[in-house]
Parts: structure tokens; sequence; C-alpha cells
């Protein structure tokens, strides 16, 4: 899908939910890896999630769904921690060759996930604080 968010970083942005300790895990794994500090981050509880994925008919509320945006592409779910993988080079970019498997069978997978992060993962109140050195990558 095309879509050009204005007012947005020209980082691709890793929309995830906020308050998901694997969404958080995820996160702090992006921030360690990513060597050229080229993601940025919102959650999906934020302001700019609201805005900026609604007009490409996406749903923010829907939490249990992980989005990148970057320049014009909305990536989501299975597609979008493949393109995380990707940029985030070696040796997470072999990772992405699961990107080969059928897209129905990566969503299911997916999906199943997601479905029980919570349990397994845990649920915080509210979004963690990012560390100091990492707080000027988190958008709101």
């Amino acid at each position: 899908m095309t879509y050009r968010p204005s007012g947005v970083s020209s980082h691709p942005i890793i929309f995830y939910d906020g308050v998901c300790g694997l969404c958080d895990g995820v996160v702090q794994f992006v921030l360690k890896h990513d060597r050229n500090a080229l993601f940025r981050f919102a959650p999906l509880q934020g302001e700019l999630a609201h805005r900026v994925l609604r007009p490409p008919g996406h749903d923010p509320a829907a939490l249990n769904t992980v989005y990148v945006i970057d320049g014009d592409r909305v990536y989501a779910r299975a597609d979008a921690v493949l393109y995380v993988l990707r940029r985030l080079g070696p040796p997470w970019r072999v990772l992405s060759a699961l990107g080969v498997l059928p897209a129905s069978l990566l969503d299911m997978g997916y999906r199943l996930v997601a479905r029980f992060r919570y349990l397994i993962f845990g649920k915080y109140q509210a979004c963690p604080v990012p560390r100091p050195e990492w707080a000027g990558r988190f958008i709101e």
C-alpha cells in the first residue's frame, strides 16, 4: 500500500503495543542491534499512530499488530518483522529469508504468537520509559 504521512520522521517508524512485554522486548532488541540508529518507535496507543495509521485504513486500536512505516510504505504483522530484520543487517538479515514462506503461513504464525503474547510475556500498566540514551528515538 502506498502512503506518505505528512509531518512524520524520515526514519522508518515501528508502531508497537506499548504495554506488551513481548513488544517491549522486541523494541529493546532492535534498539540494541540497530547499529545505524535507523528506526524510530511509537506506541500504537499514542496520538501519532492514530494520526498516521488511520488514513490508509489501518487500525491502531488493533494492538495485536505491529506496523512499520517507511516513506510511502506501510508494513504489517510478519511483513513488518521481516522488514525490520532485513534493515538490521547481518546477522539478523539471514532470518528475513523466512520471507520465502507463504505470507498466509507467516501471518498465521504471527497471529498465534500475538494471541498469547500477554499470557506468555506479560503486560505493563503503562508504556515503559526508554533509557535516556534512547529517548530521542521514541515518538509520541
